[in-house]
């Protein structure tokens, strides 16, 4: 059984890959009954911080998620241009970091990340997880985690 989930975790993370690094990405604001305002990139998909992250403040962001396992649950949300604000997202909060040659977006100093169960209607799916030594949340636009 795990070895079909981690097939297709892979399969998943693959497909999901060129969503995931685009030409200025673009952060968007969604809403639900279930979690209130949240941020997503250009297509709606939800974006999370995961707390055992440090960042970017006093010091320099860091990633915490760096197995190859997680990264493929949890893919990073990065961009090939400065990202772009969407309607009701604070520009101020929007910047980048490098990890492994490539720019991943931060909010509020937090690295992004998307979740490969995310599809559809049943998007988020990702939100109050704890795994890989943290938990998992959604971030609203002041760049605080959605709290339920």
């Amino acid at each position: 059984m795990r070895t079909h989930y981690a097939i297709a975790a892979v399969v998943t993370a693959l497909i999901a890959a060129p969503a995931c690094a685009q030409d200025a990405a673009t952060v968007q604001v969604a809403e639900s009954d279930q979690f209130g305002a949240y941020l997503t990139d250009a297509n709606g998909r939800p974006l999370y911080l995961f707390t055992t992250d440090k960042p970017d403040g006093a010091a320099e962001a860091q990633i915490s998620c760096t197995s190859e396992e997680c990264l493929n649950a949890w893919p990073l949300f990065t961009t090939m241009g400065e990202p772009q604000a969407g309607e009701m997202v604070d520009a101020s909060l929007l910047g980048t970091m490098t990890y492994e040659g490539e720019t991943v977006v931060t909010y509020g100093g937090w690295p992004l990340y998307y979740f490969v169960r995310d599809e559809g209607a049943d998007a988020p799916q990702g939100h109050n997880i704890e795994s890989f030594g943290g938990e998992w949340y959604l971030i609203r636009s002041s760049g605080e985690r959605v709290e339920l």
